[in-house]
Parts: C-alpha cells; structure tokens; sequence
C-alpha cells in the first residue's frame, strides 16, 4: 500500500498524460450530469431533511451559507462537507448510469467524484487541483477492486463500489489535503477499517443502495482529514494476517494489484460509460435482445414502428433463454425481485425486465424504467418467457468480458441466436462522443435547462478554472 501512497503524494498534473487528463474531464462530465439527473428524486429529497436534521445543518440557509459549508448539485442550498458529499454520491447512483470498471466491479466516480468535489470546494481548490485528485481516486479504487479479485468479493456478498470506493475518496480527498505519504497511507489505512456495503438489498428490493457510496464518500473524507489531524490508521490494512481485508473480505485477492502499472497503466482509461439505466450485468442481454429485434425486422421484411406491433411478435415468442456469467446471473436473476419486479429498483435489477422491454420499445432508457412501462401487463408476460442461466464459458472470461448469449425460440420453431463478448459502452465498444454529448445534455437539462451547452463546456475545461462551477 505504501507504494500506492507514494504514487498519489508525488503525481503531478503535468506528469499526466494528456489522453488521461481528457478522460478525467470527460468522467467528470458523465458522472455529474447523471447526478443532476436525479436532483428531485423524491429518496435523496428525503435524505437531505434526514441528514439535514442529524448534522445540524439549517434548511433555510441562504445560499451564500457560512464558511464551511459547500455545495448539493441541483440546490442552492449549502450543507456540511461530509453531509453535502454523501448527498452528491447518492445523486450520482440513483439514476444506475455512473460509469463501471470492469476489471474491479466498481463504479467508484459515484464516490470519489463527490468527495473530491465537496472537499475542493470546502478548500478552495482549482479545476485542476481537483481534477488530479480525481485521478488518483480513480487509480486507487480500481486497484483496490482488483487487488480483491472481482468473483470472490462478490460472491461473499460485498458491494464493491462501496467496499473499494471509500479508498478512493480517501485518496482523492489526500491529494487535496497535500497529506504526506505516511499521512496517505493512514488515511488508507483508516478508510479500509470503515470499508463496508453488501449486496442484500436485493433480497428484498429495499432502496438503501445509494447509502453505499454515500457512506463511502463521507468516510473516505473523514480518514483523510483525521490523518492531517495526526490519528494512524493500519498500512497493511489488506494483508494482515488478524484483519487483512483480502482475507476477510475474498480468498487472499493478490496485494500487489495496489501498485502494479502505478503510473504506466492509468486505469481511468479502462471505464465503460452505461448507456443503459439499469444493472451492467443486463447490459449485454439488452445488446442481445436489440439485435435480435432487428435480425426479425429483417427476416421479415418489416420495421417494427411501436410497441403495439412488437407485442404482435412478442406473442408469437415460445421462450428467451440467456447464457451469461455467474456474477451476471446471481445479481439480475436469481432474487424474486429479479424474476418478479414489484419496484423500479427491482426492474433495474432484472435482466428479465429489462431483455422484455428492450425487445417491446426497442430501447431502453429513463422511460422504460417509469411505473406505467414496468407493471404494463404486456412488459409482464413477455418477461416470464425470459429465463437466465450461469454458463461456465463466460463465467470464465468474466471480468475480461461481460458477455452473453441470446435465444429467442419462437412457436412456429423459428430460431433467432445473437452473442455479445462486451456489452455497448465497454472499452472494447465505446459510445461515440456524440453520444456522451447528448447523455450529458439530456441529464444536465434537469438542473440547467437552456445551458446545457455552456455546462458542458464548463466541465470539459476544469483545467483552467480557480474555482469549481455552480451546477
């Protein structure tokens, strides 16, 4: 770990190379405008009077605030720094489009971008003091995601963008801080003790998912200021014997993954950007299913326009089954919610949900994720044709590739097939920038409507700001 330490104490931003300087403005600018997104989601609402009345912060304060206080994407109101980062973390994991890292199974930007953002603005940083933080928090989660080994951490339960992401706001929040590196190292150390978040929220469709970047954001803060204030935490936080988190949290993991490539390999550039609202996991079924929609247009002649014409073909399915990996499997298939969603969050969740509306919209968006298309009884019949399977070939490329295999058998004996090694908006198949584009002005448009454009370009040259814009 000390080797991790030593990387994000000496970094530079003109160490960086400029692709990955690029990148992390372009991370910045989907993860943000996700997060704004969610700004008048009914459960952060709630979470801000909540939260509001445990850290005394006064609801009715102007926006100019006292000194200390900083700032929740989507309000003019200023809460407390750690109370203001929780709440922009919860923004950023509502809508289930901040970006992924395959390798680790983190969507550590829900985070560290929160908490490099609030403790920039708590300490007057620049953009590119704040975007530098951003990369180190970048390189740290994802190694650490790896350092566990993706299977066996979440396959005893744990929630990786919460387990791994509070190190990343640790180190984000180090950089800023100017910490030293034995500071650095026990603000990793100090994190790693507050690492938490598990995956039984999907036993029963309960919303408190959002809680886990959340609590990562605010405890990743917390370590780093404690370290400045002189409080140690454990070096060998992973690989002690009596406590080491590769232990207790996987089968070992492999420690040297913290600081392998360290300033070679910039993980910041392997994120997949989600297009999709919804579980990667179903990711590359949704791929699937939209092909095969179009290998029937195709087939027979025809261009399906509405969702009353793909009911038609829907009716003549006999069955979907979808081959995908273990962790793909147990995660959108294998929970009632899953196979039977009773709530928006357990359609997010659900490959069934989410192959039989893609196949009857032929997209699957914001609106696909609404009540009346979720409980529509005719989404409801064809998902009950969906069946999902663990197959070992792609349980084997798993975390390489996220992959499946779709078939679709119709009543007549009619077979449609379509395979997808990597879901769209991998690395392998990015989106184009014209498509984050216009991700981040649909999303921005709820916070800013009608500058769009001028917030866009505000995030894209953080570089060469003093300060952090107003979103």
């Amino acid at each position: 770990m000390r080797r991790l330490a030593e990387f994000i104490h000496d970094i530079a931003w003109d160490q960086l190379p400029e692709r990955v300087r690029e990148t992390a403005a372009l991370r910045v600018l989907d993860l943000v405008s996700v997060a704004a997104g969610a700004a008048k989601d009914p459960l952060v609402e709630a979470a801000k009077e909540a939260l509001g009345t445990v850290s005394g912060c006064r609801m009715e304060m102007p926006p100019v605030a006292q000194p200390g206080f900083v700032s929740v994407w989507g309000d003019t109101r200023k809460y407390p720094l750690a109370t203001a980062a929780m709440l922009n973390a919860m923004l950023a994991h509502t809508l289930e489009l901040d970006d992924v890292h395959t390798a680790s199974k983190t969507h550590g930007s829900a985070s560290l971008i929160p908490a490099a953002w609030s403790c920039a603005e708590y300490l007057g940083k620049s953009g590119k003091d704040f975007l530098l933080a951003v990369v180190c928090g970048y390189e740290t989660v994802n190694r650490v995601g790896m350092a566990f080994g993706v299977s066996a951490h979440r396959n005893r339960g744990w929630h990786a963008t919460a387990t791994c992401g509070v190190f990343g706001c640790a180190a984000a929040c180090a950089k800023l801080l100017d910490l030293s590196v034995d500071q650095i190292v026990s603000a990793l150390g100090m994190a790693g003790t507050q690492s938490s978040g598990v995956w039984a929220f999907l036993g029963d469709g309960s919303n408190c998912k959002i809680l886990h970047p959340a609590r990562a954001a605010a405890d990743g803060i917390e370590a780093a200021f404690l370290a400045k204030a002189g409080m140690t935490g454990p070096e060998h936080i992973f690989d002690a014997k009596d406590g080491g988190l590769l232990y207790a949290m996987s089968d070992g993991g492999d420690v040297s993954k913290l600081s392998q490539g360290l300033g070679e390999v910039y993980e910041i550039l392997n994120m997949d950007m989600k297009p999709y609202p919804c579980c990667r996991s179903a990711h590359c079924a949704i791929d699937g299913i939209l092909e095969i929609r179009e290998q029937m247009e195709a087939r027979m002649g025809l261009k399906i326009r509405n969702m009353s014409e793909a009911e038609i073909l829907a009716d003549q399915i006999q069955a979907i089954g979808i081959d995908t990996y273990l962790v793909g499997y147990k995660q959108c298939a294998v929970s009632d919610g899953c196979l039977h969603p009773k709530t928006i969050l357990d359609a997010k969740f659900s490959t069934p949900y989410s192959v039989a509306a893609a196949f009857l919209c032929g997209t699957v968006g914001m609106e696909q994720f609404e009540p009346e298309v979720v409980f529509d009884p005719v989404v409801q019949k064809l998902l009950e044709k969906v069946t999902v399977h663990p197959a070992d070939r792609f349980t084997e490329q798993y975390p390489k590739h996220w992959g499946c295999h779709v078939k679709v058998t119709m009543q007549d004996g009619t077979v449609y097939e379509a395979e997808v090694e990597d879901p769209s908006g991998s690395v392998a198949r990015p989106l184009s920038r014209e498509q984050a584009m216009k991700k981040a002005e649909e999303f921005l448009s709820v916070v800013c409507p009608g500058r769009e454009t001028e917030t866009i370009e505000e995030l894209l040259n953080l570089e060469s700001r003093n300060m952090l814009p107003s979103i």
